[in-house]
């Protein structure tokens, strides 16, 4: 029996995935940028973030996670994390994009809607080295309690020329911002921290503790919280003293983590470590939060951007990938499959911009606006609850689409399905979101019912709304549901948010198949649902490389 040649050539496999623009392949997204007059410049990101280069980038920087040198040859202690070069060419096209400062370009917070965007395509590229980003970008909203302080720093932050060196702030050409909040005795609950904060004089210093959790350890100052004479206090730790001598700070260990493992996260001790008070004693907790609210918008939006890349290349491999005679995407089972992914991944990016839109109104032009101050300060800790929940299980759903391919490190997709879960844990966890929206509520009932009004009002007309809505205030409104019931109400109303988002952005048939299918009744597993009526729609919007 004659057998066939064994032969190097690949059939019925997807192309290499790359030298896509990211931003043009997804509808949903283009129509927000546009609308909020970005969309050329948006397109043109996208394409530098989908290079094939750029992906590249991001798979070496998870390839070579940094390493931590404690002390040189001779003994001396170091300190020092060392990166991938990788990670500092991603960073350097981050910093020069702005992604860091664009929110403090002008007086206030502005162009926040761009920014979302650009991180959510970043993400998609690289999601780790965004975390040191993210956290410089929401220190200016701390540091504004200490005015002397927001001088000195923020023309540093909004530099765009990014500077990896070792030197004292002042010798660089831009910073970036740390923080560390939780240590071993208290996670969540940072009112158990034990690290003391001594007063050497006037708004200066020395702290004696530790961190548990250390926040991209290489920056050039880190937000922390510690015991003052006055409670729990806010304060600005550089990592070198105004005398140019390395700053009490001794790294310990880097984490080793499940994903994001291009940036570092690390144990810290601190010996007399110099720092500055930001704002008053014993009210630290209420001003690092004016920063978590921000930090808390780029788990949503990044997590919304996973999802898309997830769908992405679930898309990729179906339209490519041939069984039974047709193509995987032609195939009604996957179809449903996917179209209801990117159902989902479109609620996701119009809840996401439609929030960072709420910060950008806030304080655009002098002040806020009543219904979006409030809508920014309500829907934060829902909407970050909602996206970085979902974001996992959507990635596992893609994943599966790839089949073996999908499981694999050769691919994607297994750095996606470990970086997903670090939103969801990262500034507050699930718990701690859907309380704080059930204190917000409790503090401003009207606040809540002039919320659900507006919300109600823009999803009018789509399936399930009326009962929906109506249950959901009955469940938060006056500030009476229950502790046991506050994810119930975090879930419902970002469902509630995003069905009016899609109502603003969307087609007519894409709001009301999503109504349809998690209002009207409860979401089941993707491809159970029924979206057939949209499903083409959805796939086409959805785009594919």
């Amino acid at each position: 029996m004659d057998l066939p040649p064994i032969t190097e050539e690949v059939l019925n496999q997807p192309p290499p995935f790359g030298d896509v623009n990211l931003a043009t392949l997804d509808t949903p997204l283009m129509e927000s940028a546009a609308a909020a007059g970005h969309g050329e410049a948006i397109a043109a990101f996208g394409a530098a973030w989908g290079s094939a280069a750029r992906l590249e980038l991001g798979r070496l920087a998870n390839a070579n996670p940094p390493l931590l040198h404690t002390h040189d040859a001779q003994g001396r202690r170091r300190d020092q994390v060392e990166f991938h070069p990788a990670y500092h060419t991603l960073m350097g096209e981050s910093v020069a994009a702005g992604l860091h400062c664009s929110g403090w370009d002008v007086a206030g917070r502005a162009d926040l809607v761009r920014r979302a965007a650009h991180l959510y395509l970043v993400t998609q590229a690289e999601a780790g080295h965004v975390c040191p980003l993210t956290m410089t970008h929401a220190a200016p909203a701390a540091l504004a309690a200490s005015p002397q302080l927001l001088r000195d720093w923020l023309p540093r932050i909004r530099s765009r020329r990014y500077d990896g060196r070792f030197l004292p702030f002042w010798e660089k050409a831009g910073v970036t911002i740390g923080m560390g909040m939780t240590e071993k005795q208290g996670g969540s609950d940072v009112r158990a921290n034990i690290t003391r904060a001594i007063p050497t004089g006037g708004d200066e210093y020395e702290i004696t503790g530790h961190k548990w959790f250390f926040s991209a350890p290489m920056s050039d100052a880190f937000l922390v919280l510690a015991q003052a004479p006055a409670g729990l206090t806010c304060l600005l730790m550089p990592r070198f003293r105004p005398d140019g001598a390395v700053n009490g700070l001794r790294l310990m260990r880097l984490k080793d983590k499940l994903g994001n493992r291009s940036n570092a996260s690390g144990e810290v001790e601190f010996e007399r470590a110099f720092a500055w008070r930001v704002g008053e004693e014993g009210r630290g907790v209420r001003t690092i939060l004016r920063m978590v609210q921000l930090t808390r918008l780029d788990c949503a939006v990044s997590s919304a951007g996973l999802m898309r890349l997830a769908l992405t290349l679930a898309l990729h491999h179906a339209r490519h990938r041939s069984a039974f005679q047709r193509r995987l995407v032609d195939q009604p089972a996957m179809a449903m499959v996917l179209a209801d992914l990117a159902l989902e991944a479109e609620a996701a990016t119009a809840l996401a911009l439609r929030l960072a839109a709420s910060f950008e109104d806030e304080a655009a032009n002098g002040g806020p606006r009543d219904g979006e101050a409030a809508r920014a300060r309500l829907l934060t800790p829902a909407v970050k609850f909602a996206l970085c929940k979902t974001a996992p299980a959507f990635v596992f759903e893609a994943m599966e689409a790839l089949g073996g391919n999908g499981y694999v490190e050769e691919g994607m997709m297994p750095r996606l399905y470990r970086e997903a879960p670090v939103n969801a844990i990262w500034e507050g966890a699930g718990n701690m979101l859907a309380l704080d929206l059930l204190r917000g509520a409790a503090r401003d009932p009207h606040a809540v019912h002039t919320l659900l009004a507006e919300l109600k009002a823009d999803a009018v007309g789509l399936p399930g709304v009326p009962a929906f809505s109506d249950a959901l205030e009955r469940l938060i409104a006056g500030g009476a549901a229950p502790e046991a019931h506050a994810r119930r109400a975090a879930q419902d109303l970002s469902i509630l948010a995003a069905a009016a988002a899609l109502a603003r952005t969307a087609p007519p048939e894409v709001a009301e198949a999503y109504a349809a299918t998690r209002l009207a009744r409860p979401r089941g597993g993707y491809g159970t649902n029924a979206v057939e009526d949209a499903c083409d729609l959805l796939l086409a919007r959805a785009g594919a490389a």
